[in-house]
Parts: structure tokens; sequence; C-alpha cells
């Protein structure tokens, strides 16, 4: 067998899901160089020699958006399509994280003339094969709600019920039973109620509650599992 020369790069994406006014979002960045600079991307690059996966994500989410989160899920690697990247063989990992967006403003770094948030339902036609990438994050995501109490992290610190089932909804894309999927929420436990209220619309006053993560943590070293089915 004959050996041939490897001439492949190795990248990383970064999937970053917001939440805001009803809306799931995601961060997207105007690509700067590469020969598509009209075009919308998700941030990322090429991996350097010296770094790991994690830092080579981490660095381009910083040097495109000018934003840092605490954690990345790594999602899926990319490269069996070939052709993905016109500048030759690349290959990329990414990874996907969910913020709630307030106080986040994106701001384009060295590698990027813009970094916007963008609604799900608004997202442009994008580079590469990103708009496979963003697809398969999003199914990831709406997976990930059945079976982990995300959601929360998508919320502010304090926030009524009606908000929590307005994320579930956006984010599902379908109808949920609201007594029921209120019943199921607060039989866990990991909801405290607060002895705040927020006025919404013309209705009395919402109660505020709050995710209990210490809670939450307790009952996953007892096996607890978090599972929400939906009709």
């Amino acid at each position: 067998m004959s050996k041939t020369l490897q001439n492949i790069k190795l990248a990383v994406d970064a999937i970053v899901f917001g939440y805001q006014q009803n809306e799931l979002n995601v961060l997207l960045i105007k690509q700067k160089f590469d020969g598509d600079t009209d075009q919308w991307a998700l941030p990322g690059g090429l991996v350097q020699n010296e770094e790991s996966l994690t830092e080579a994500v981490n660095r381009e989410l910083l040097e495109e958006t000018g934003i840092q989160l605490q954690y990345l899920e790594q999602l899926y690697t990319f490269g069996d399509q070939l052709d993905r990247d016109h500048r030759g063989r690349v290959v990329t990992v990414a990874y996907f994280g969910i913020v709630n967006p307030k106080g986040m403003e994106p701001a384009a770094g060295s590698d990027a003339d813009e970094a916007h948030w963008f609604p799900i339902s608004e997202v442009p036609i994008l580079a590469f094969d990103h708009t496979k990438i963003l697809d398969v994050a999003l199914t990831r995501l709406q997976a990930k709600l059945n079976y982990q109490p995300i959601g929360f992290d998508l919320l502010d610190e304090q926030f009524p019920f009606s908000d929590l089932e307005s994320l579930y909804r956006t984010i599902l894309g379908k109808e949920i039973d609201r007594r029921n999927f209120r019943k199921k929420i607060l039989s866990f436990g990991i909801l405290e109620e607060t002895n705040e209220k927020r006025k919404i619309g013309s209705g009395r006053p919402a109660t505020l509650f709050k995710f209990n993560k210490n809670k939450y943590k307790e009952l996953e070293q007892e096996g607890f599992s978090f599972e929400i089915k939906f009709a």
C-alpha cells in the first residue's frame, strides 16, 4: 500500500444560542477573510498547533465576537463532505452553548466585520456547510430540553412561569399542554417560588420563580432523571 501525504486542516466552530424576547437567537459573524466576505457564518476558525480544541473554540469565539462562555459542549465532527470548504480539505469540530444574552452585546473582532444575534427564523444563507451545522445543533438543543433543565440558563434569575412555558414552545416549535407541563415541572422540586411578582399585561401580577441548582445537583446524585415528554 502506497503512503499518501495528508493535507487536512482542523477547525472549530461555535453555535451559541441565546433566548430573548420570546425568540431563540444564534450568534453569527460576517467574515472578513477567506473569500466569502459578504456571507454570514458561525464563529470559528483553524486550530493552532499549540492549543487544544476547547482552547481554540473559545479563542475564536472571543476574537470574532468579543463573547466568552463558561461552557461549550462538543456537538459533532463535520468532514464527510470533502468540498465543505473551498480552501481545501477542512474537518471541523463543532461546539454549542446556550446563554441568556442580556448584557452580551457582540463586538466584531480582528477576524470578523460584524457580529450579531439573529432570530432563528431570520438566519440568512450561511457560508460553507454552516446551515447544516446549525440544524444539527438545534436538533440537539431540542432533544436536551426533554431530559435536562437547560432552559433555566436562558431565563432571568427570577421569572414568571409563563416565561418558561414560552421558552419550551419557542425552542420545540410546538404547543405544550400548559397544565400538565406546570404540574410536571413543579413536581421536580427544583423551582422555588419567590415573594416577588411581575405585572404581565392586563391580568394579575404573576408570581416569580427561580431555579434551585443545588437542589437539582442533589437530585442528580440520587439518580434523579429530569424527563419531560410531549404529546
